[in-house]
């Protein structure tokens, strides 16, 4: 596996029985802003998927209850994701003859990758299924790796768990969220967030932000960055 990559917000499920091949791979893509969980076993796997479905599968064929195909015969009988449909399953194997191929995908598998493979193509792949499938994050939820912020909804996500926010700090957030990377002032934080032209004191936005702080950036990575003489800004740590 070589590359670096960036990206995404989606939930993806690890399903591997070699631990150094799981945990490698869920720390990269997690990484990589992939919200991931991982299972050792076919039945670790569908019982995953039912409790809380993913977007997304990366199935490794061989393991040790039962083959891959087995289980993505079960996890098409898991009833989840709503009006998404059903999970889509991308294959992750060293089993690379055209027989087996075949068979993944007639089965039902959404692509099949072999070993050794590409991060980069491996991301590239998760992403077409996701767009083919009508999986992953949707439409108009603005992401910064694991944060998830849904003007819709009027919800927010950090690693698939729901963030409780008053309204003044779901708009804080929403307004950060709307210029991710890019470093905003509090007078344009006041004029977006409270909507008018502020005068007097303008600690108003640092406790906000504290507030934030504590709801958002209790784990890893931090996400709301101070930048000393000019404002906040909300991104990756650097």
């Amino acid at each position: 596996m070589t590359g670096h990559i960036t990206g995404a917000g989606e939930r993806l499920l690890v399903v591997d029985d070699e631990p150094t091949v799981r945990e490698l791979l869920s720390a990269t893509l997690r990484f990589a802003g992939f919200t991931v969980t991982s299972a050792a076993t076919g039945e670790q796997a569908v019982r995953a998927a039912r409790e809380d479905p993913p977007d997304l599968v990366l199935l490794d064929v061989m393991l040790p209850d039962m083959d891959g195909f087995e289980v993505v015969e079960r996890l098409r009988s898991v009833a989840g994701r709503g009006a998404r449909g059903r999970v889509p399953v991308l294959f992750l194997t060293a089993r690379d003859s055209p027989a087996d191929k075949i068979n993944g995908l007639t089965l039902g598998g959404d692509d099949y990758v072999t070993n050794p493979f590409d991060l980069e193509e491996l991301i590239a792949r998760i992403r077409a299924v996701l767009r083919r499938t009508g999986g992953g994050r949707p439409e108009g939820v603005l992401a910064v790796a694991d944060l998830e912020v849904d003007p819709e909804g009027h919800q927010a996500l950090r690693a698939g768990e729901p963030v409780r926010l008053s309204p003044t700090e779901f708009r804080l957030l929403h307004y950060l969220a709307l210029n991710a990377g890019r470093v905003v002032s509090k007078a344009q934080i006041l004029e977006h967030v409270w909507h008018y032209d502020f005068n007097g004191d303008a600690s108003i936005v640092d406790t906000y932000v504290s507030y934030l702080r504590r709801k958002i950036d209790g784990g890893e990575p931090k996400l709301i960055h101070t930048v000393h003489g000019v404002g906040y800004v909300l991104r990756r740590p650097r």
